[in-house]
């Protein structure tokens, strides 16, 4: 198995000892993005809606060094600290995708890195 790392300046640098994503080859791991915006790595400002296309835009960043799309993204796990965010985040979610959709789980967690509301991961499949 040959393992490379995806690194786009288009997304927030790791904040850790992990990778922005790793290519497997048939298969793309995008680490888990939360709302920073790559220019500063600051927390966007702003609502849900705001935090989760600045997640959905960092997530396309990665993806697109990887020369993949949503279209290729199999499965997404969405983390939120607040379970009534979740028709806002679906609404603003939906508009990076097309049918048919990838699998997804959403689940609620007590807190995120730097106090984010929303925190995604994808694993896309060439």
């Amino acid at each position: 198995m040959t393992r490379k790392a995806i690194q786009t300046n288009k997304a927030p640098q790791a904040i850790g000892p992990y990778s922005q994503a790793i290519d497997l080859g048939d298969l793309v791991f995008v680490s888990g993005q939360i709302p920073l915006d790559p220019a500063t790595m600051e927390v966007v400002e702003g609502d849900i809606v705001a935090q989760t296309n600045q997640v959905m835009n960092n997530l396309q960043a990665i993806l697109q060094e990887a020369g993949l799309t949503f279209a290729h993204v199999a499965k997404f796990t969405i983390y939120i600290t607040n379970m009534d965010d979740f028709s806002k985040i679906n609404e603003a979610y939906a508009k990076f995708l097309t049918e048919p959709y990838p699998a997804r789980a959403t689940v609620e967690v007590s807190k995120l890195p730097k106090g984010v509301r929303v925190e995604m991961d994808v694993i896309a499949k060439r």
